[in-house]
This record gives structure tokens, C-alpha cells and sequence, in this order.
């Protein structure tokens, strides 16, 4: 690491502190700290009352979740915002009475405050609490340093603390600069993106695959523009790069073979668009449907509610049932049998009008019952009928379906035979009674 200028870096402390101790020495410095004191006091002991009442009322606002979180953001800086009201009307008063540089504390605070106060509010579109207070405090240091003149010393003390790595010299202020401007073209290329994916997604001629899979191109490219955008304007040269991403690349090729092959399966299934958004599939014990495309696993909703995360590269490599690829229709089947004393004809009829009293089943494709043998103790049929909401379920379907046909058969006489035996025995056989007495 480059030594640092410590005799200068301590003459500009020691003249910052010469200056603050001479300001600070003046009764009136003591007269504006407690006038900052109390009017955040004051402004504190308010919006107990004032706040609890203000957010009751902003949270009655309905439909509209990013406004309220703005709103109830400001309601709870209510303390601030009469801290710097009161702040503000007494620093006026106090300049019709005397000197502008006795109101220079006042001023400080107001400036300060009201950064703080605007810096907190619009972090707050930040869903992550964490990061949200961190970029909060970041951009006040920076707001801070400039009210304060500091701006200036602090970069270039940043600058003294650095690192040489050959001809390459990396300081604290360049690693920081690049940190800042890198995380800011990417956060404008992620709400770009998500804009335009927001977009695609409203295209009504486009397939639900290739709106994914169109979403995602443009995302990615803006992305990696916004990188390659981000280094070149911190300085970097990006053939240097080169070597390095080479070496990178064959790192990653043997270490996250699996994330690259789920990343590629991702992109092969929206191009031949196999699955989509909404699909109803089954891969191994996992029957539901499709609810988002992502680049390293699709989300699968089961009919128990559950999500499953299943990596893209199962629905390249196992077999995949999808009950709505071509279209959404799909045929059911119900096996049962009836006592051999019943017509077939007759539970035929009935058979096919319990299956279409269903409100899922569908009547343009009428349901059919065909006889399929004569059973060890049954007359044995098929009912078959079609659905168009896989989604929905398949076995309650199904349990509606026989629930119909037993309130239908047992109107109608028909009965379902359940199996039993018969046992007929050809030799004689003496039964004795404990009771009898025993022969002599």
C-alpha cells in the first residue's frame, strides 16, 4: 500500500478543528445548539400524537401499494418534518434580529435535515430494508461532505490509501467509484429490462414461451451493456480483461457445469416451447401446473398448494406429460362393474348421463361407457369423459363423476356388487354338539 501523506492529511485536520473550536467557542454556537436541541424535542413529543393518527389514515388509501409505502415512508418521519418546520421559522425570526453568521448552525442542521429527510423517503422505493439503508447512508456521506465543504479533503484522502499491482494502481476512491457507478448502470439496466419484460408480456400475439423467452434476451443484453458501460467509464480498459475472462470462463465451464447446462436447457425450452406459463405437466410423482419460466428451474404449483423448483435440465433429460401441450382437453376414464342381473343397455344410459350432470365435464364431447368384459363377479364397463381445466384437479373430477353414478344407480335398482365366495362342500360332514352326551 502507497504511504499516505500524513503531515498533510493532519495539517487539514488540526486547521477543520482550529476553525470548528473558534466557531464553537461563541455564546451564540451555544444558543443555536439548543435551539436545534429543543425544536427536535418538541417536534418529537408532537408526532407521538400526530403520527399514529396521520398513518390510520394514509393506510385507508386501497389499490395503490407503491404510493402508501411512500406515504406511510414520510408519515413516520413526522418528527422530522416539524423539527425542520420549527427549525426553520425560528432561524428566521432570528435573522430580523441579528447577524446571518449567527444563524450558520441553524442553517447547517436545515441543510442536513432536509437532505436526510428526502435521501430516507426515496430509498424507501427499495424493497430490501438493508440495502435500502445502506445506499441511504451512502448518498447522505456524500450529500453531507458537499454541504460541509469536506468533499474535496475526503477524496483526497481516498485517493492517498492505495494499493500497485504492477503498473495497475488501485485506491480506495477508484474501488468506490467503480463499486458506485457499476451498481448504478445495473440497477437502471434491471428496471429497464423490467420494463420492457412488463411490456412483452401484454403482447397478446406472441406465445407465452417466446414473451419469456424475448424477456429474458433483452434483459440479459442490458445487463451486460450496462457492465461493459460501467467499467469503461470508471477507466477500465476492457482488452485488458481479456486473459482474465478466459480464465474465468474455463473456471466456471468446470464449476458450475450444472447452473450452465440448467441455464441452456432454459433457453432450449422456450425456444421449441415444449412447456409454457400455465401448462398442466407431470414429471415423475409431480403433477401441476407451470407458473413462471426462470433461467436456472421452472416453479411448478401442485394441487396442494406446494411450489416445487424443478432445475430445467429434468424436462430435457426425463420424460414430461404435458396434459395441455397442444391444447387443454383431456380424457378421463372410470372403471367400475354392476351385478349381473342389471341391463347393460340401461346402466350404459345411466352411466353417461351421471358423467355429463358434472359441471367440468364437457357436453360437446359427449362422454361414452362401452362394456369391457365379464368379471369373476361383475359386469365390467369404462366410462370415459373430457375435461378442460386440468389445472383444477383430476381426482376430485373423477370423485364427482362416481358419486353421480352412485345416486343414479341406486335411484335406478342397479346394483355394484361387492366379492364374495361361495363354498360348496360335496362329502357329508357330522357336526356334534359340545352338549351331546359321549357314547358309552
Amino acid at each position: 500500500m502507497d504511504s499516505i501523506d500524513i503531515p498533510a492529511t493532519a495539517q487539514s485536520l488540526v486547521t477543520f478543528w482550529g476553525k470548528a473550536s473558534a466557531y464553537l467557542a461563541q455564546p451564540w454556537t451555544f444558543y443555536q445548539i439548543l435551539i436545534v436541541a429543543a425544536c427536535y424535542a418538541i417536534g418529537w413529543l408532537i408526532s407521538r400524537k400526530v403520527e399514529p393518527w396521520l398513518e390510520d389514515r394514509a393506510r385507508t388509501i386501497k389499490g395503490k401499494p407503491g404510493l402508501l409505502r411512500v406515504i406511510i415512508a414520510v408519515m413516520r418521519r413526522t418528527h422530522w418534518i416539524i423539527f425542520l418546520v420549527l427549525l426553520w421559522l425560528i432561524r428566521l425570526i432570528t435573522l430580523e434580529m441579528t447577524w446571518p453568521s449567527r444563524t450558520y448552525l441553524m442553517a447547517l442542521a436545515l441543510a442536513l435535515g432536509w437532505a436526510w429527510l428526502a435521501i430516507s423517503v426515496s430509498s424507501r422505493i427499495i424493497h430490501n430494508r438493508t440495502i435500502s439503508r445502506l445506499i441511504a447512508l451512502a448518498v447522505f456521506s456524500y450529500v453531507a461532505l458537499g454541504i460541509l465543504e469536506l468533499r474535496p479533503e475526503a477524496a483526497a484522502f481516498l485517493e492517498q490509501m492505495a494499493i500497485q499491482l504492477g503498473d495497475l494502481r488501485i485506491s480506495a476512491l477508484f474501488v468506490l467509484r467503480t463499486v458506485v457507478i457499476t451498481a448504478g448502470f445495473l440497477w437502471i439496466a434491471n428496471l429497464v429490462g423490467n420494463f420492457f419484460d412488463s411490456r412483452i408480456n401484454t403482447i397478446e400475439d406472441l406465445s407465452p414461451s417466446f414473451r419469456v423467452l424475448a424477456g429474458k434476451v433483452v434483459k440479459i443484453s442490458l445487463i451486460v451493456v450496462a457492465g461493459m458501460m460501467a467499467l469503461s467509464s470508471t477507466g477500465i480498459d476492457l482488452t485488458a480483461l481479456t486473459v482474465f475472462s478466459g480464465a474465468v470462463g474455463v473456471g466456471l465451464g468446470f464449476g458450475l457445469q450444472k447452473v450452465v447446462s440448467n441455464f441452456i436447457s432454459g433457453v432450449i425450452i422456450l425456444m421449441d416451447r415444449s412447456i409454457k406459463p400455465g401448462d398442466t405437466i407431470a414429471l415423475g410423482d409431480t403433477f401441476g401446473w407451470i407458473r413462471e419460466l426462470r433461467a436456472r428451474f421452472v416453479s411448478v404449483i401442485t394441487r396442494d398448494g406446494r411450489e416445487y423448483l424443478i432445475p430445467n435440465e429434468d424436462f430435457i433429460t426425463q420424460k414430461v406429460v404435458n396434459w395441455s401441450f397442444s391444447d387443454k382437453l383431456v380424457r378421463l376414464d372410470v372403471d367400475f362393474g354392476v351385478a349381473y342381473d342389471s341391463d347393460p343397455h340401461e346402466v350404459t344410459r345411466l352411466a353417461i348421463s351421471a358423467a355429463s350432470s358434472v359441471d367440468r365435464v364437457l357436453s360437446h364431447r359427449a362422454p361414452v361407457c362401452w362394456m369391457t368384459g365379464f368379471g369373476a363377479s361383475s359386469l365390467d364397463f369404462k366410462l370415459r369423459f373430457w375435461i378442460s381445466d386440468p389445472q383444477a384437479g383430476l381426482t376430485n373430477v373423477r370423485g364427482k363423476v362416481l358419486i353421480a353414478m352412485w345416486d343414479i344407480f341406486k335411484e335406478n335398482g342397479v346394483n355394484i356388487p361387492f366379492p364374495h365366495r361361495e363354498i360348496i362342500m360335496r362329502t357329508p360332514v357330522e357336526v356334534v354338539s359340545r352338549d351331546a352326551p359321549e357314547a358309552e
